[in-house]
Order: structure tokens, then C-alpha cells, then sequence
């Protein structure tokens, strides 16, 4: 069986609050055989599009290639804006040399509570996947019971928002649509995507994406918010 096997650290700067977590990036990362307009950094992928979203959101103006400048003007970003990064999964093995989350078998993640537990200004985690076998929130979920707590859903519909109890305070997490290519074909059933394409014949699955990060990158207090009628003024 093929070891695949996460090859950046976790990366979450001093005063993160908000903590993006998905799996594993392609297997070619792992082995050091970049694509030309890959990134040598977590979401880097060429056929990604987490970045490409975030740059189009705050106008990054992003270097796509295998340098040390476009790594840099990642976490330049991070930084300013208090994000962390912490994949859930730290290695697993494969039948076959592949991505998708459902082929992963004898997972060993990374404990997302010792991280909260490392990093205490950390109130947010967006989740790059759902609840289905394997992705990100459907792992941490599991994580959670060995802790003995569990997600309280307060919006079931994406982007979905959870909170769980921890640590005298609560933590909220996002599940958002995921930025990879293999989610295409579920953004084309949804009922939302497919009404603002009958509007619209031009409207775009990134569009979709993109409306939805917004809300979360931009204002995520203000969409939770929203959706308890917290007040943090």
C-alpha cells in the first residue's frame, strides 16, 4: 500500500483565532514532485482553489509557482489576518497513488484539541469538507467523542455552522463547500447553485464558492452571529 504522508507542519502563527483544517494535500507533495504553478505550501495545489478564492476576496495579487516568495506571500496573509493552518490528517495509506478522501485507510490524525489547547485566541474552525467518510469535519467529529463532546449544529445548511463546549468557552466551527475540483459534481445538485444558474447561465461553480467564502473569511463573527443572535459588543 502507498504511505501517504502530510509534508508541511502545522502552521499557526502567534494570536491565530480562526484555524482552516482539511485532510492531505495530492501524494505528488508528498514525494517533492511539484507541478509548475503548484505553490510548495499547504492548499498549493495548482488544481486547488482555496487561493485562487482568497485572492480574488482581498485582492492578494498571489504568485502561483514553486518559489519561496509565493510561500511567503501565504503566510504574509495568514499572519495579517490570524489564520492558522492545522490539516486533520497527519498520514495514512492508500490501495492506489490518489486524493480523494474516501480512499484513506489507517488514518492517523493530528489532536485538533491540543492545538486549542497550545493556541487559546483560536474561536473558529473552518473546515475545507463535510460529514461525509474521511473529510475534515467528519474526522474531527470522531476526535471529539474520544474527548467525550460532540458538535451542537446550529445551521444545517452550507455553510454549515457547528459549536462544541470546550474549556469554559465554545468554540464554533464552519464547514464549507470544499475548494477542490472533486466537489464540483455536489455543487451542481445543490438546489441553491442550481436556481442562480437558471438566473444566470453564466454563473460559475467558483462563483459558489466564492460567495460562500467571502461570508466566512470576511465576516465570520458577523455570520455566527447571525445565526445565535450573540451580540460580542
Amino acid at each position: 500500500m502507498f504511505h501517504h504522508f502530510h509534508p508541511y507542519e502545522i502552521y499557526i502563527p502567534d494570536g491565530t483565532e480562526k484555524l482552516i483544517i482539511g485532510t492531505l494535500p495530492p501524494p505528488r507533495f508528498s514525494f517533492g514532485k511539484l507541478k509548475k504553478r503548484d505553490v510548495d505550501f499547504c492548499y498549493g495545489s495548482c488544481d486547488g482553489l482555496l487561493w485562487p478564492l482568497l485572492d480574488q476576496i482581498f485582492d492578494l495579487s498571489l504568485i502561483y509557482d514553486n518559489s519561496k516568495d509565493a510561500v511567503d506571500q501565504r503566510k504574509k496573509f495568514l499572519i495579517s489576518q490570524r489564520i492558522g493552518i492545522c490539516d486533520i490528517v497527519a498520514s495514512c495509506r492508500r490501495e492506489k497513488i490518489e486524493s480523494s478522501d474516501l480512499g484513506m485507510k489507517d488514518i492517523t490524525l493530528r489532536d485538533i484539541i491540543v492545538q486549542l489547547e497550545l493556541h487559546p485566541f483560536i474561536h473558529t474552525l473552518i473546515f475545507t469538507g463535510g460529514n461525509s467518510k474521511n473529510g475534515p469535519e467528519y474526522l474531527f467529529r470522531k476526535q471529539l467523542k474520544k474527548y467525550g463532546m460532540q458538535l451542537e449544529c446550529l445551521q444545517g445548511i452550507i455553510p454549515r455552522i457547528h459549536e462544541v463546549a470546550w474549556n469554559n468557552h465554545r468554540i464554533r466551527t464552519i464547514t464549507l463547500t470544499s475548494p477542490s475540483s472533486a466537489a464540483n459534481r455536489a455543487i451542481g445538485s445543490n438546489q441553491l447553485y442550481k436556481e442562480r444558474k437558471l438566473n444566470d447561465p453564466s454563473y460559475t461553480v467558483f462563483q459558489f464558492r466564492l460567495e460562500q467564502y467571502r461570508t466566512v473569511f470576511c465576516a465570520p463573527s458577523q455570520l455566527y452571529d447571525a445565526i445565535t443572535g450573540y451580540n460580542s459588543s
